[in-house]
């Protein structure tokens, strides 16, 4: 017959309650940490993709024209909705698409508020522009001023004047370069393109060189005769009638006797 003492019991009461207890703690642990990778995602979702080493600012705000004038008005955002709330009620941004990776800054100028849109392809920024060039086909008073520089789409809303719109766009400058770490892989498709290209303007000038020459030779052939002939033609006039005939009739050939 087994005996259990009674230290023994309330050691096994103790040692069995710390079991029920760690179940509900482990849970709460597993929820918090699910919330906290919910948190990190929003937030990671909401970063840019390049940040300066200097301030952790996205790189794309010190774009803007004279940032640090207007850096109080300068709103980033990488999706739609916070765009749309940052810009306001523009029609033509319900035309523009927004994949991951796009981001945009704005900013309030004495020309107008300023908006740069980054893809992150030149693909993407080419159709984007066909829209809005679309959008400002069929919209004559659109109410912007629009430019693609780069990957860049900027524009300026509610321009004070269409010239002060246009210095502002001109200090936006696409700044950014790719560059292949090891050997190029369209290289021959370069080279290819360059060969082409080069033969098809040597075959070109070489053609116009030659038409050219023969036309310049052709008009400098008539001229050259147009002056002969109209100089043997005063010299005609200057010379006096003669006859060395004796008063004989006589066939004037030469145009010269009577």
């Amino acid at each position: 017959m087994l005996v259990f003492d009674s230290d023994f019991t309330r050691l096994y009461s103790v040692n069995t309650a710390r079991p029920r207890a760690f179940v509900p703690t482990v849970t709460l642990l597993i929820f918090a940490a699910w919330g906290g990778l919910n948190i990190f995602a929003q937030q990671s979702a909401v970063k840019s993709q390049e940040i300066s080493d200097i301030d952790g600012l996205p790189v794309l705000l010190k774009h803007l024209p004279d940032y640090k004038n207007v850096q109080a008005s300068a709103v980033f955002s990488t999706d739609k909705p916070s765009l749309k709330a940052a810009i306001g009620d523009q029609p033509v941004l319900d035309s523009l698409e927004f994949p991951a990776g796009t981001e945009s800054v704005s900013a309030v100028y004495p020309q107008g508020r300023l908006l740069i849109i980054e893809y992150t392809n030149p693909q993407s920024s080419t159709e984007t522009d066909s829209r809005i060039q679309q959008y400002v086909g069929t919209h004559t008073n659109s109410g912007f001023i629009y430019r693609r520089i780069g990957n860049y789409n900027t524009f300026v809303f509610g321009p004070s004047d269409a010239a002060g719109a246009s210095a502002l766009l001109d200090q936006v400058k696409y700044e950014k370069t790719v560059q292949w770490l090891g050997e190029d892989p369209h290289i021959l498709r370069r080279l290819e393109r360059y060969m082409v290209t080069t033969s098809r303007d040597i075959m070109l000038s070489t053609v116009l060189v030659i038409v050219g020459g023969l036309a310049a030779s052709v008009l400098a052939g008539i001229a050259a005769g147009l002056i002969f002939f109209r100089f043997r033609d005063q010299k005609r006039a200057n010379r006096a009638a003669f006859s060395d005939a004796g008063g004989l009739t006589r066939l004037n050939l030469d145009g010269l006797s009577e």
